[in-house]
């Protein structure tokens, strides 16, 4: 037997359809009362005025010294590390090393040895030969410029243009005229009036003709008696009818004997620091 199932009652469904509405009513009241509230939010404040733009110094000048005023040591590598940099073209260009390495090229090639002395020799004696002659040059430049700067008193402007006038002084000491003349035509700029207003650019440039002009005329010097030598040797080889013997194989022990008896090597040096004026 199945049970019957009992209908409800509608005193039951009143009471629930109350509920129901009572409960929709504290939703909405409470629904109502927070969008009616909003957040918690703190008192608004005053806004605050913009501060005036400070303005860029102008012309204010980088200060790179430490302590007592002298330049920081990473500024001195800096700078060491720069003139290291540029040193050789410096050698080259503006000191007595082209005249002394050619006039000792030429003088290798007039006794007819390729090699001997080799190429390193010859440079290291064209190098110290050089520190010679450009002593004074350098102490000058070390006294006033050089030391000064170290010391704080001068800045680098400053002491270039101080440092530049020694060496100034010996390129102009030994630059000729002509050559002077030619690359101040060259350069399309106006001939100074005074010889000391000459740019480095220009003046350099002539220096470095004028040394390899007098190092020819030194190396013809010492050419020519190499060359009656050779000449005499080849006519007695003639004479003796052994024209299948080099000139050269023959030749180079009496020039050898010949360079040694009028001592070659020191009137070499003596001509060339004596074509600086006895510097050093």
């Amino acid at each position: 037997m199945t049970a019957a199932v009992r209908p409800p009652r509608a005193g039951d469904q009143r009471a629930r359809g109350r509920a129901l509405v009572v409960l929709l009513a504290l939703l909405t009241a409470t629904v109502a009362a927070v969008v009616l509230a909003g957040p918690a939010t703190a008192a608004p404040t005053a806004p605050t005025a913009p501060t005036a733009p400070t303005a860029p110094e102008v012309g204010g000048a980088v200060d790179i010294s430490i302590g007592n005023g002298s330049p920081s040591s990473s500024i001195t590598l800096i700078l060491a590390i720069t003139v290291l940099s540029v040193a050789p073209s410096v050698l080259l260009l503006a000191t007595s090393f082209t005249k002394i390495i050619v006039v000792l090229g030429l003088t290798r090639n007039a006794l007819g040895m390729a090699t001997s002395p080799p190429n390193q020799v010859l440079t290291g004696i064209a190098l110290f030969l050089t520190l010679f002659v450009m002593g004074p040059v350098f102490s000058d430049i070390n006294e006033v410029a050089v030391q000064p700067y170290m010391d704080g008193a001068m800045s680098v402007s400053q002491a270039y243009d101080a440092g530049v006038v020694p060496l100034r002084e010996f390129l102009l000491d030994n630059t000729r005229e002509d050559e002077l003349k030619l690359m101040i035509g060259l350069s399309g700029e106006q001939a100074p009036a005074d010889a000391t207003q000459v740019s480095m650019t220009t003046l350099i440039p002539a220096f470095v003709l004028s040394e390899l002009k007098s190092a020819f005329i030194i190396g013809l010097v010492i050419f020519i008696p190499f060359l009656v030598l050779d000449m005499l040797v080849s006519a007695a080889l003639m004479a003796l009818g052994m024209m299948m013997v080099p000139p050269t194989i023959v030749s180079l022990p009496f020039k050898l004997l010949l360079f040694v008896v009028v001592d070659g090597w020191a009137l070499i040096t003596t001509a060339l620091v004596g074509s600086y004026g006895g510097a050093g």
